[in-house]
This record gives C-alpha cells, sequence and structure tokens, in this order.
C-alpha cells in the first residue's frame, strides 16, 4: 500500500508529464497554426499578384485567363438572371474629383479637341477653365441644389458647363438642341431652371429669339435680374458667341470670381456628396411629355469608370476618341466626357452638327484610335462615296450605343473599315446609361448577335411581362436592370417614377430580350415596338435583322401599320446601297423560305431617309405615321 508522500511525488510526476505534453501539444499547434497562416499568406499573394496582372489583348492569352474581369469562358448561367461580378469596387467620387484627379495624373495630355472651332485644351488647362467656371456660376448668384439648363450642340462651352456645374453642385439640365417652344417651355418649366447656357443659334434655331418669344421681359432686364411670366424660375440667360440684350455673356461667368467666390467654391468640395443629384435628362418622350430623368454623381461616375474598364482603357496607350454623337445624349456625356474625366482619354469632336466626311477626316487628321457612334452613323461611314481615300489605320476599336446593329453591318466595319475590335453596348438614359457591352476580345457571332454581357456591379433578370416571373433560360422576355445605375427618380413625378422602377428598385426596360449560358443578351425589340398580326407576336428586329443581309439593302427599318383585318400588317422600309435598284416582289421573293411566312412584309417601301433624332436614332412612331398616311391604311 503506497504511503501518502508516495502519492504525491506520483502526482505530480504525473502533473509534470501532463505539462509537458500540453507544452509540446501547444508548440506542435502553434507550428501548425503558423504553417497553415503562411501557406495562406502565400496562396494570397499570388491571388493578389493575378488580380494586379491588367488584362491584355489576344496576343497575351495567360493574362487573359487569370483576369477576374475577363470575358466568360464557362456556361455557369442556369437561369434569366445575371449578376455582374467585379475585382474592383465602386467608386466614391464626385465628378469634380474625378476630373481633377486625372488632371493631377496628366495635365499635359490633351483633354478635348474640338476642330471646327480651333479649340485644343490640356487636362491643366480643362481643369483650369473648370474651376474658374464653376466659382463664376456661383458669383453670379446660383448655388448648389439650383438647375441649369445647357441647349445647344457640341461646342466647348457644352462640355465646359458639364463639369463646371458638377464643381458647383448644380444640377445640369440637358435640352435637346433641336426643341421647340413647346417642348422648351415645358423642359424649363417642370425642373425649375434658374439659368440656361445656349449659342445665340445654330443651324435653323434661332435660341435667343425663341428665348425672347418665351420671356419678352428680357428686352428691359438686367443680366440676372429676369422675372419672366412664363418661365418664374428663370433668372438669368448666358450666352456663348454673341452679346444680346439683358444676358450674360460667357466671358462673364468667366471672369466674375474673385477670390471670395474661389475659396467658397473649395469649401463646398468638402460638402458635396457622390449621392447628390447632378444631371437631369429628358427621355425622348414617344407617348406623352417627356420624363426628367435624375442622376447622381455615383451613377454617372461609376458608369463611365466600368465602360473604359470593360473596353481596356486601362491598359490602351493613350486613346485618342472620335465621338460623333451629341454631348445632350448620355452616351456622348457619360461614355465620351465623364470617361475622358476619369481615364484620361482625350476626346476628339469633328464637328459642331453630325457630319460623316468630318468624322472621316477627324480619325484620320487626328490619329484616332477609338470611334463612337450608333449604328447609323457607322452606316453613314459605310456608304460614303469616298471611304476609301481616307486612312483609317489608327483605329483600333468602335464602340455602338443608341440602337440594334445588324450583324451585317457589323461585319462591313470589320471588313471594310478594318476595324478589329467592335462592340455593342446596351443602356437606357435612366441606367446612366449602360448595362450590357461587349469585350474587344468576343468572338465574332458574340459581337454581332448580341449586346454583351452585363456591367461590373449590376443585375439584370428577363421576366414574363404578365406574370413579372423569371422566364427559363434562352426564352425571351421583359429585361429588367437593378444596381448602382438605376436613376434616383424622375424628377418631381412619384407615379412614373413608381410605374418602371419596383419597390425592390427594379427598373423595367420595356424590352424585349434573352440571356443565353455565358451571360450573353440578346436585344430583340422594344415591347412598343412589337407587331401584333393576327395575335401572332412579330418582333421588327429580327426582320430588320434578315433583310440586311440582302446584297442590295443599305438599311432597313421595320414598323406595323394598320389592318383592318389582321390588326397590323409589316411594313418594310428600305434605303437601297448607291446605284441599286429593287423591287417590292424581289425583297418578298427574297423572304421565303429563309423566315415564317407572317413575317414576310406585307408592304415594302423604299425610301431616301428616316425620321430621324438629333442623336441620329429613327424616330419609329413617326415612321409608321408616315407609311400609314403613304399606304393609305
Amino acid at each position: 500500500m503506497k504511503n501518502k508522500k508516495t502519492i504525491n511525488d506520483e502526482t505530480q510526476e504525473l502533473a509534470l508529464c501532463n505539462c509537458e505534453r500540453q507544452s509540446r501539444l501547444r508548440v506542435n499547434m502553434s507550428s501548425s497554426i503558423l504553417l497553415r497562416e503562411v501557406c495562406s499568406f502565400m496562396r494570397f499573394s499570388k491571388c493578389v499578384k493575378v488580380l494586379q496582372i491588367p488584362w491584355r489583348p489576344l496576343q497575351f492569352p495567360e493574362y487573359r485567363a487569370l483576369h477576374v474581369d475577363s470575358p466568360p469562358s464557362v456556361p455557369e448561367v442556369t437561369t434569366s438572371y445575371v449578376h455582374g461580378t467585379s475585382s474592383r469596387s465602386l467608386l466614391s467620387q464626385t465628378i469634380g474629383q474625378t476630373l481633377q484627379n486625372t488632371a493631377e495624373q496628366w495635365p499635359d495630355r490633351e483633354a478635348v479637341v474640338f476642330l471646327q472651332d480651333g479649340i485644343r485644351k490640356t487636362f491643366a488647362q480643362f481643369q483650369q477653365d473648370v474651376d474658374q467656371a464653376a466659382a463664376g456660376l456661383l458669383a453670379l448668384g446660383l448655388k448648389r441644389g439650383d438647375r441649369l439648363g445647357m441647349w445647344g450642340p457640341n461646342i466647348y462651352e457644352w462640355i465646359l458647363v458639364q463639369f463646371a456645374t458638377a464643381k458647383a453642385g448644380i444640377l445640369l439640365v440637358y435640352v435637346n438642341p433641336a426643341y421647340q417652344l413647346q417642348e422648351l417651355e415645358f423642359a424649363l418649366r417642370k425642373v425649375q431652371c434658374k439659368a440656361i447656357v445656349c449659342p445665340t443659334k445654330f443651324k435653323t434655331q434661332n435660341y435667343c429669339d425663341m428665348l425672347r418669344q418665351l420671356c419678352p421681359e428680357v428686352e428691359t432686364a438686367m443680366p440676372g435680374g429676369l422675372k419672366s411670366a412664363r418661365l418664374p424660375d428663370l433668372r438669368m440667360v448666358i450666352v456663348t458667341d454673341s452679346r444680346q440684350t439683358g444676358m450674360f455673356h460667357m466671358d462673364d461667368v468667366m471672369q466674375a470670381a474673385d477670390s471670395q467666390h474661389r475659396q467658397e467654391l473649395d469649401i463646398l468640395q468638402k460638402k458635396l456628396s457622390f449621392d447628390d443629384p447632378i444631371n437631369i435628362l429628358f427621355t425622348s418622350g414617344t407617348t406623352g411629355h417627356p420624363k426628367a430623368v435624375t442622376l447622381s454623381h455615383h451613377n454617372l461616375v461609376n458608369n463611365a469608370y466600368f465602360i473604359g474598364v470593360r473596353l481596356g482603357f486601362d491598359w490602351r496607350p493613350q486613346l485618342r476618341l472620335c465621338l460623333a454623337g451629341p454631348l445632350y445624349h448620355a452616351f456622348g456625356s457619360v461614355a465620351g466626357a465623364i470617361n475622358m474625366a476619369r481615364h484620361g482619354i482625350t476626346l476628339v469632336f469633328p464637328s459642331t452638327a453630325y457630319d460623316s466626311r468630318a468624322n472621316l477626316e477627324a480619325i484620320q487628321k487626328e490619329r484616332c484610335t477609338l470611334f463612337y457612334g450608333t449604328p447609323t452613323m457607322f452606316i453613314d461611314l459605310l456608304g460614303h462615296p469616298e471611304l476609301d481615300k481616307y486612312d483609317l489605320s489608327s483605329l483600333k476599336a468602335g464602340v455602338m450605343g443608341g440602337s440594334p446593329c445588324p450583324p451585317e453591318v457589323m461585319r462591313q466595319v470589320m471588313t471594310t473599315m478594318n476595324i478589329k475590335e467592335v462592340v455593342v453596348g446596351y443602356g437606357a438614359t435612366e441606367n446612366s446609361p449602360v448595362t450590357f457591352l461587349g469585350y474587344p476580345l468576343d468572338n465574332l457571332e458574340r459581337m454581332t448577335e448580341t449586346v454583351g454581357c452585363i456591367m461590373n456591379h449590376t443585375e439584370a433578370k428577363v421576366v414574363d411581362p404578365s406574370t413579372g416571373e423569371i422566364v427559363p433560360l434562352g426564352t425571351s422576355g421583359e429585361l429588367m436592370i437593378r444596381g448602382y445605375c438605376v436613376m434616383l427618380e424622375y424628377w418631381d413625378d412619384p407615379d412614373k417614377t413608381l410605374e418602371c422602377i419596383s419597390k425592390d428598385r427594379w427598373y423595367k426596360t420595356g424590352d424585349i430580350a434573352s440571356l443565353d449560358e455565358y451571360g450573353y443578351c440578346r436585344i430583340e425589340g422594344r415591347i412598343k415596338d412589337m407587331i401584333i398580326r393576327g395575335g401572332v407576336n412579330i418582333y421588327p428586329a429580327e426582320i430588320e435583322l434578315f433583310l440586311h443581309t440582302h446584297p442590295k439593302v443599305h438599311e432597313v427599318q421595320v414598323v406595323g401599320v394598320r389592318d383592318e383585318r389582321m390588326g397590323e400588317e409589316v411594313c418594310a422600309c428600305i434605303k437601297m446601297k448607291e446605284g441599286q435598284d429593287c423591287t417590292a416582289e424581289e425583297i418578298k421573293a427574297y423572304c421565303k423560305g429563309q423566315i415564317a411566312h407572317f413575317k414576310i412584309p406585307r408592304y415594302v417601301t423604299f425610301v431616301q431617309d428616316y425620321p430621324l433624332t438629333i442623336s441620329r436614332k429613327v424616330q419609329k412612331n413617326k415612321l409608321r405615321a408616315e407609311m400609314e398616311k403613304s399606304l393609305g391604311v
């Protein structure tokens, strides 16, 4: 039997052994944890290195495979819902901060070139002008939250005012240069514009005379002291060229500020939020009065940023963009102007008014590497009689937006103009504007038959318009969008806002679309453009795409016209290639056996032009009315 001392000694020895084992265990566990952390850190370091590798063109395929934001290569989409994941965070900058950062990075690089007016500005010069104009607007009595309308074509003052108002926290209102008296009055009253900037006139538009008709009080008012019965909120008119009675000149704005106003501008920068509304753009208004789309800094800066990322602006050397579209349109002002401020590209404006010859001359003279335009603008370039006389070898890429592009046109752009990287963008003013965009390295089928993939940090789904339920993958339905890009609201119109944005923030596009297993989107037409013939739904875009394959067809637009028996019939309005003749019977014969019988146009008309908006988009509602009148239906 063990005595008490022996038991105590054994207990102490056992305790010491347990302590030693626990110590060894802790050491082993610590070593294991340390080893695991080291391995994890090594793997993380490799991932960081991978994420830091920039996306390169096709001749460097190893980079393409590693980059998170590369084109999808695995069919992972299983339902009609896609989400634009990204290795890049959303930006928390205002438009003013974005330009300031770029001006500091590339002060001597050209920012804008206006060929018709002979204006060239580096980023440092442009930033200086913007600051001076912003302080000048404050000196004239405008303040944060006021609305200022910009009414005119592509002139330097347009883009200057765009960034100056953003810097001063003043909401810029995009006023269509083609607006007539009633449209102008509606727009200015709708958003309570306090000021408007415009040239004296442009083409047949005499802006100052129209403003005098609306506000005859300007003739006896001091500049800045306007009190109008019809436009009670309007206080000042700022003219960009010649001096006018009762109106400020742009020089007055540039000279108005003193050190106090510049200090006020500096203090204001700390108060502005990227969530503030800053731009108001009017929709086309094909179904009643235009709606005032209200967008924030966050909407605009991030949309421009991710457009540039998708197109490779962060690795392409010093891009020079020939911008054919108007600045009053979201495509030009965001994908063009704000992209300039974010990515440091150079904007080249060929002419004040759209001119296909001026576009060709600008590309050649300025050695432009990129061209933005609507499909109609590309078609105009292809159809220019002297196209082969211009050196377009500097062009590396093209971006089409604004309306669907026929695949045949895309192929001609790639072969005839030798632009190998052509992408199509899709979106809406209400979405800042781009939501789908192709990749420059997409294959021909994706380039010509889709509008690309969902943009970063953006969601899309395709639903049954009648039930709102997501349709099976590959099935057509209404396209809906959600994300940072969705507008804040329609200005002072909560009912219209609720009509198109659901409670869970899905924006209803009104477009018929489908998604494939890689997440690429096909746009099949507008719900409102859909032709219902004898109860059968027909999408004009499908017929247009087919007729573009006819060797004599230059351009085609399809609309539905009234019919007593069928409700609607298909009418194809065709522009022929130069020197080509064709008959309606020849077109119908070309369709037989190639498309369903009910899609073959009942009416085929040959036209010289289409009714267009100033941004060169076809006005199908007007075209339909013209066709019904000429056909007597």
